[in-house]
């Protein structure tokens, strides 16, 4: 089985280092050599083309955002190259209307598109620690099975509309960044009362909210630590983004978001677009007073 790989951020790069430490040939493509470059010195083939990648039996991609996915992924010259079966995984983050819409154009060409959004940032990533919701016609999600257990350690399957997982993981996504935003005020306030931001999170992880998000989230937050970053602002705000679409597609009201989507364009005003999306915190403070300056 010929495997190809498309997006070399963070993800992409621990994705394909799982899958060649696990054994598997893999064929790479990215829009910057430099990613590529690190990948074959790990012991992955550098394709030439896009065009080549799309030659491969099974094609997993880790993108940005649904632009990337649309200008690269559902090119028609590149799709007509695609062999007859051929499986796409898309791993990103993107709208419900987007992957119905891919997967309806797939199969049209005798192709079968898979839904595989993932919960953890690179670092769960490099460990082979992703929870991956898969979504898409169950001979295609037994075919890349094999692939997807070694990228992550727990698969939810979520049915055979893609279009599904991908509005889970936004919902996930969404709760994430609403407790980040209740973070971010709960601790402005302590700050502002002379009080101690982190003991606040230690008390609270350890007695009400244990588990990943409020622990580790929690603990960037009240040390107003922003780097290194995991998981971008600009991001963060993108999926907020995606939640409120996708509430009103439902008609579903999503106040929170609206807040916490002023929040985010507010950090990114203030140049922290490229800051863990914890950052949004200083939108918080901004408004407390509190800011650095």
């Amino acid at each position: 089985m010929k495997i190809g790989f498309v997006g070399l951020g963070a993800m992409g790069q621990a994705m394909v280092a799982n899958l060649l430490a696990a054994g598997h040939p893999v064929q790479v493509w990215n829009r910057s050599p430099e990613p590529v470059r690190e990948m074959t010195e790990q012991g992955a083939t550098a394709a030439a083309d896009l065009a080549e990648i799309f030659t491969c039996d099974v094609v997993l991609s880790a993108l940005s955002d649904d632009d990337a996915v649309t200008r690269l992924l559902l090119d028609e010259d590149l799709l007509a190259g695609a062999p007859a079966g051929a499986v796409h995984v898309n791993t990103a983050t993107i709208s419900s209307e987007l992957a119905a819409r891919a997967h309806q154009r797939y199969a049209e060409l005798g192709l079968r598109y898979v839904a595989a959004p993932v919960l953890g940032n690179s670092e769960v990533a490099r460990a082979g620690n992703l929870t991956v919701l898969v979504a898409g016609e169950a001979e295609a999600i037994t075919v890349v099975q094999p692939l997807i257990d070694v990228i992550g350690r727990r698969t939810w399957t979520i049915g055979d509309e893609p279009a599904r997982a991908n509005l889970l993981k936004i919902m996930v996504n969404y709760l994430i960044a609403c407790s980040i935003g209740a973070m971010a005020e709960a601790t402005t306030v302590t700050e502002a009362a002379d009080l101690d931001p982190k003991l606040l999170i230690d008390i609270v992880s350890e007695h009400l909210f244990t588990g990943v998000v409020f622990p580790n989230y929690g603990r960037l937050i009240g040390a107003r630590e922003y780097e290194p970053v995991a998981f971008k602002l600009a991001l963060g705000h993108k999926d907020v983004n995606l939640a409120l679409d996708s509430g009103q597609a439902h008609g579903v009201p999503l106040p929170l978001g609206g807040v916490l989507r002023d929040a985010f364009i507010d950090a990114m005003a203030h140049g922290q677009s490229e800051q863990h999306w914890v950052a949004v915190t200083e939108a918080v403070r901004r408004r407390a007073g509190l800011a650095r300056e």
